[in-house]
């Protein structure tokens, strides 16, 4: 059993929290929407009133917040966790945030203190189900201590050194535009030639864009988008794949094109619906 502080309790760390408690876990849960976290404090989570609060006299600390801003103002903003780590504590980082923001923390926290970055891929039901592929980057002993509390929530690998985490998860989310981009402008077309949408969709099941069309083929029958990933954190993880390349010299054309689509069905008001709901903005555009 280890004592662990979980910071940020959003549609993927509220069962990512449940999980680890019921491994047997003692842990303490921070979220700024505090309702959240008293929910979990009926089930046995201790409730913590700020982050440092969360932090404070824990092995481990994990962070699982929506951008870079986020992460950085409950590190270290009022109340931020940094302060309170012990010096020999243990942070993860799940979030998406980019390889720069991993690094510009790295070189603020205490000393003595452990990171490991640790995004993960896979919606809200794979991580009620401790089905998570979790890409670390960290040093071999600083994984090792981690790795226990990743097997909880899916399956762990140790990519490389502190950042790697989240240049494998940004080049995985890079192709996250295009296939739901094949996906919506492949049922227009059909539309456009008379098919019948359910023939179209069982066929598209059958093609190189299967996977995807088969995760999400109850939504895209019914036109209903709950979101497991919402859409405007897909668009966020596109920017920062855009970022990423610019600042290596690189141009990504086709990531460039899918974010745009994701911008627009944002401003459209479907920012906080699952990201398929691109399909239906691209079918709808007509």
């Amino acid at each position: 059993m280890a004592r662990i502080g979980f910071l940020g309790l959003g549609l993927m760390g509220t069962p990512m929290a449940r999980r680890l408690m019921a491994a047997g876990h003692d842990v303490a849960v921070w979220n700024r929407t505090a309702e959240k976290a008293e929910a979990l404090g009926g089930d046995g989570a201790e409730v913590a009133a700020t982050p440092a609060d969360a932090a404070r006299g824990r092995e481990v600390v994990v962070t699982m917040l929506a951008n870079a801003d986020a992460l950085d103002a409950v590190l270290f903003g009022d109340g931020g966790a940094a302060a309170a780590l012990e010096r020999d504590a243990l942070l993860i980082d799940m979030s998406t945030v980019g390889r720069d923001a991993v690094l510009d923390v790295a070189g603020r926290l205490p000393d003595g203190v452990a990171f490991v970055d640790a995004p993960v891929t896979g919606s809200t039901p794979r991580a009620e189900a401790g089905e998570l592929t979790v890409m670390a980057g960290g040093t071999d002993e600083a994984y090792e201590r981690a790795r226990p509390v990743l097997e909880v929530l899916g399956s762990p690998r140790h990519v490389g050194d502190l950042g790697a985490g989240q240049a494998i998860k940004l080049v995985l989310n890079s192709t996250l535009g295009a296939i739901l981009i094949g996906t919506g402008e492949a049922l227009a077309l059909g539309d456009a030639l008379g098919l019948n949408r359910g023939a179209t969709l069982d066929a598209l099941e059958g093609s190189y864009l299967g996977a995807m069309v088969k995760m999400k083929r109850r939504m895209l029958d019914s036109g209903d988008y709950p979101a497991q990933f919402k859409l405007e954190l897909a668009a966020k993880d596109l920017r920062l794949a855009e970022e990423a390349a610019a600042a290596e010299g690189r141009t990504l054309a086709g990531v460039t094109v899918a974010r745009e689509a994701f911008d627009e069905a944002e401003r459209a008001g479907r920012g906080a619906e699952d990201f398929a709901a691109l399909v239906d903005s691209l079918e709808r555009r007509g």
